[in-house]
């Protein structure tokens, strides 16, 4: 099968630019923090990486759940549920910039690369319980003395703050370096088994750990944009399940919770079953 990426992957590769648009960080070693970063973006980029321009929308929903600050917190929510529904996981495979880390790894050659395995469909189960318990419960009950929670998912598990933030800020900040501990070398050690892993398994933090996924793919059956099968030209050849590599059979679920709607389905298909865009 023919499958071009190249498009998608110049689209994620301009968007991430975009959103780590603060150059000058990279070479200070400072992380922006102008009126742009009051806004969210609509992928998982870290807040504390020297280029971000805007804030990631997990960090801010945590770090505003259990805040007085109400009007911020509708604003965080608002802004998920409007993506949401507009695009569902098309932002999962378009403007995430650690999808596209996890894309250009999987690309390196492995001598035997994973599709799915016994335990696949109830790991995927994995990313709604994180994003319940560490992005909502921990960050509301579990607060400090001025009603403030913690944002526990960035804390303690997201590979990509590690890669895009904690990495960076510790190479060009020499004082950061000493304060060095358990928790930074528990933190590199997941972003170690994610990389490893992704060169494995596509996408192995999308399908299992991911809470901007989680949150995105509840409004995938019911955004703006989504797929659709004409039924009448499909051949059910196969094809555009076996190009899926989230696991995706497009034929039996076209808006699956799980699509990232990469559009390798629709490239797939002989007969051009497959349509995308913007439904009622």
């Amino acid at each position: 099968m023919n499958i071009k990426n190249w498009p998608r992957h110049t689209i994620q590769a301009l968007w991430a630019l975009l959103t780590n648009s603060h150059l000058s960080g990279f070479v200070t070693g400072k992380i922006y923090t102008g009126k742009l970063k009051n806004a969210c973006v609509p992928g998982l980029n870290c807040y504390s990486c020297p280029g971000a321009a805007g804030a990631c929308p997990i960090g801010s929903l945590q770090a505003v759940v259990g805040s007085w600050n109400f009007k911020f917190a509708y604003y965080v929510i608002g802004f998920l549920i409007f993506v949401g529904a507009i695009l569902g996981r098309l932002v999962c495979g378009f403007l995430c910039p650690f999808g596209l880390i996890q894309d250009l790894l999987n690309k390196i050659p492995f001598p035997k690369k994973i599709r799915t395995f016994k335990w696949d469909k109830v790991l995927r189960k994995l990313k709604y319980v994180i994003f319940l318990v560490f992005v909502i419960l921990l960050p509301l009950f579990l607060t400090d003395i001025m009603g403030q929670g913690a944002p526990y998912f960035c804390k303690l598990i997201c590979p990509a703050g590690t890669l895009e933030g904690g990495l960076p800020l510790v190479l060009l900040n020499k004082a950061m370096r000493g304060a060095i501990g358990g928790l930074y070398i528990w933190k590199n050690t997941i972003l170690i088994v994610t990389i490893i892993l992704s060169i494995i398994i596509y996408r192995p933090f999308c399908k299992y750990i991911c809470p901007l996924g989680a949150f995105y793919s509840i409004f995938n059956k019911v955004s703006i944009y989504r797929y659709s099968v004409d039924m009448d030209k499909c051949i059910r050849c196969g094809k555009c399940a076996k190009a899926c590599l989230m696991e995706v059979n497009p034929v039996e679920n076209p808006n699956s919770p799980e699509c990232i709607r990469c559009g390798r389905c629709k490239q797939a298909c002989p007969v051009h079953a497959i349509a995308s865009g913007c439904k009622r």
